[in-house]
C-alpha cells in the first residue's frame, strides 16, 4: 500500500484547523484520520488535533490483524473520544462548543474498515469510477434525502456547511463504520470539505486516474481547491492499494 497526505490553510481562513496523519500498529496495520475542527477561537483546532492524535496513539498499542477486530476497536475508541472531547470543551471556556468531524480508516489488503462522523469524506476510485463511501452528516445532505433540493444546488446552498452530527458535540457520536472489499489498483481518498466543496467529483477523478506520484496528486487537488477560491482548510489523503510506500 502507498499513502500519501497533505493539508493546507486555504486562501481565507486565518488558521488551519484540519489534522491528518497515518499511524501503523505493532503488527504493521494502517490507520488514516483526518479531521475538520469546529468551533471558535482556537477549539476546533484542540478538538480536531486530540482526535487524530489520541485514536492514533492507542493504535500504535494494538496488535490485531483483522477487520473485526478494527471494527471492535474504532468503535470503543471513537465513542471514547467523543466523551474526551466533551469533557476537555466543559473544562475551558474558549474550548466550549468545540467539535470536529472525523473520518478513519483501517486499511487491508483487501477490506478497508471506515468510521465517519460529519461532512469529511472517502471515495473509492475504481477502474476509472470515483464513488463516495460515506454519508455527508449535513443540513443539506439531510434535504436532499427529502427531496427539497437537487445535488446540484447543494453545492451552492448557503447552509452546506452547517453539520448534524460530530464527535464532541452530543454524549452519542453516532458515527457511521463499514467495512468494504479492496481489489488491486484501488485508490482511497480521505478529505476535508475544503476540497470538495471546491472541486467536483470528475475534477478529483481526473486527478487519481493520473500517473503521476501520490504526493502530486495530493498537491494538485490542494492546488485545485485554492484555484476555485480556497474557501476552507483542505486536507487529503490517498492511499493506493499496490504500493509499500508512505509518505507525508
Amino acid at each position: 500500500m502507498e499513502v500519501a497526505f497533505r493539508t493546507a490553510i486555504g486562501k481565507q481562513r486565518a488558521d488551519n484547523q484540519d489534522y491528518v496523519d497515518v499511524f501503523t500498529n505493532q503488527a504493521g496495520q494502517h490507520l488514516a484520520l483526518v479531521a475538520d475542527g469546529i468551533g471558535g477561537h482556537q477549539g476546533g483546532d484542540v478538538a480536531s488535533a486530540m482526535a487524530v492524535s489520541h485514536l492514533g496513539h492507542d493504535f500504535e498499542l494494538t496488535a490485531w490483524t483483522t477487520t473485526a477486530a478494527a471494527s471492535q476497536w474504532l468503535s470503543q475508541q471513537i465513542t471514547m473520544e467523543n466523551h474526551s472531547i466533551i469533557e476537555k470543551s466543559n473544562q475551558f471556556a474558549d474550548l466550549n462548543g468545540m467539535g470536529t468531524t472525523l473520518v478513519a480508516a483501517v486499511y487491508f489488503t483487501d477490506e478497508v474498515v471506515i468510521a465517519s462522523i460529519g461532512d469529511s469524506r472517502a471515495y473509492l476510485l475504481r477502474d476509472g469510477q470515483l464513488r463516495q463511501l460515506t454519508e455527508d452528516h449535513s443540513l443539506v445532505n439531510e434535504l436532499v434525502k427529502r427531496g427539497e433540493i437537487s445535488r446540484q444546488a447543494a453545492r451552492h446552498h448557503p447552509q452546506k456547511n452547517v453539520i448534524i452530527r460530530s464527535l464532541g458535540i452530543s454524549n452519542d457520536a453516532n458515527f457511521d463504520l463499514n467495512t468494504y472489499p479492496l481489489v488491486l489498483n484501488d485508490q482511497l481518498l480521505l478529505c476535508t470539505d475544503g476540497l470538495t466543496n471546491m472541486v467536483d467529483d470528475q475534477q478529483i477523478a481526473t486527478v487519481l486516474e493520473s500517473t503521476q506520484p501520490l504526493e502530486a496528486k495530493c498537491d494538485q487537488l490542494i492546488e485545485l481547491a485554492n484555484a476555485a477560491g480556497g474557501l476552507d482548510n483542505i486536507s487529503v489523503l490517498i492511499i493506493a492499494n499496490g504500493g509499500r510506500k508512505v509518505a507525508s
